[in-house]
């Protein structure tokens, strides 16, 4: 009767033993089994080893056999393939919104699902240029938080900052409360930004999560999403900034298209004009990094339409002319160009 719970133990003991020492090139011999169970004060046959394997693919786990002098048993596939777990990885290392400390935690959980062989080659480093870690790991706590409150479709409060020159957090609204309805998450630019009915505003905008602190979820009931769509609402807001909506006509060369493509999605309608040319009327808000996007297509691109759009972008390109042929005159008018209208404010 006292072998009984030695025998359950036997089971656990070799699963994880498979599990966090063996691969396809590093079997696990039958005399490691026998020496691992010993150390717990067990012991075990040839045979009751066949038959351990046996019970263990039946639970469902992928137990190979490798024949041969150097032959043993081995996890063959696992939840995640060495592959996989290499795009995981390299994902959370170069995420922005993580910190660096929170980068390391996940990477050692995403190498617990592999052996120790292979989780070797998940201890890499990916460089991605001008890379630069948030400040702020409260972020990755606040992201399931806010999931949850648009889940519920409850009414959120919160407060706004931004940092300062000395990388001091500045409240926005005097460190007064914001009052949202969450209705979705947006990915953009390598940031979170939470998009939600703003109550004090009376509209939809959109904030920064890592810059969102104290985050609470009230019991009140959230405003009627309606048919918001949260990727049109993405694709309209160029860096996710403020402006003014508008549907803009621009008349585009044709080598051009699958760059309007790329940006507006398959749906955008390319009218042919003339022979090298086409028109595209897309939704968007207009904003200085939209005129940035459209200064770097070149000549190939023309804004047609609304009228008022035509003279915000003459604008734009007169204010950075002006700022290259006279510096003095030209530094205020440009610095005043490049403010960011949040839409958190």
């Amino acid at each position: 009767m006292s072998k009984t719970p030695n025998c359950k133990r036997k089971l656990p003991i070799l699963a994880k033993l498979l599990l966090e020492r063996s691969d396809e090139d590093h079997p696990i011999t039958r005399q490691d089994m026998q020496d691992e169970l010993a150390r717990w004060g067990l012991s075990a046959e040839r045979k009751s080893l066949y038959d351990d394997m046996e019970q263990l693919r039946e639970l469902g786990l992928d137990v190979q056999a490798k024949r041969g002098r150097n032959g043993g048993w081995y996890i063959g596939q696992r939840d995640f393939e060495l592959a996989e777990l290499k795009l995981l990885v390299d994902a959370v290392q170069s995420s922005r919104f993580l910190t660096k400390r929170k980068s390391d935690v996940l990477i050692r959980k995403l190498e617990g699902l592999a052996c120790v062989h292979q989780a070797r080659q998940l201890q890499r480093q990916v460089y991605v240029d001008r890379r630069v870690k948030t400040m702020n790991e409260s972020i990755f706590y606040n992201v399931d938080r806010l999931h949850g409150a648009i889940a519920a479709n409850r009414v959120i409060t919160f407060r706004y900052f931004e940092y300062n020159a000395a990388r001091e957090r500045v409240f926005r609204r005097a460190g007064d409360k914001y009052r949202a309805t969450p209705f979705g998450l947006v990915w953009d630019s390598e940031n979170y930004y939470l998009a939600g009915w703003d109550e004090l505003h009376k509209e939809v905008r959109h904030y920064r999560v890592d810059k969102m602190a104290d985050i609470f979820i009230t019991g009140m009931k959230g405003r009627d999403r309606g048919d918001w769509d949260p990727e049109g609402y993405a694709r309209r807001h160029f860096g996710m900034y403020a402006g003014r909506p508008c549907p803009l006509r621009l008349r585009c060369e044709n080598r051009l298209a699958g760059v309007v493509i790329d940006r507006f999605g398959q749906e955008v309608s390319l009218v042919p004009d003339g022979e090298g040319h086409f028109t595209a009327t897309v939704d968007v808000v207009a904003s200085p990094p939209l005129w940035g996007w459209l200064f770097g297509l070149g000549p190939g691109v023309e804004v047609l339409s609304p009228d008022w759009a035509v003279e915000e972008f003459t604008r734009q390109l007169q204010a950075v002319w002006t700022a290259y042929n006279s510096p003095s005159d030209g530094a205020d008018s440009q610095a005043e160009s490049a403010e960011k209208p949040e839409a958190g404010d």
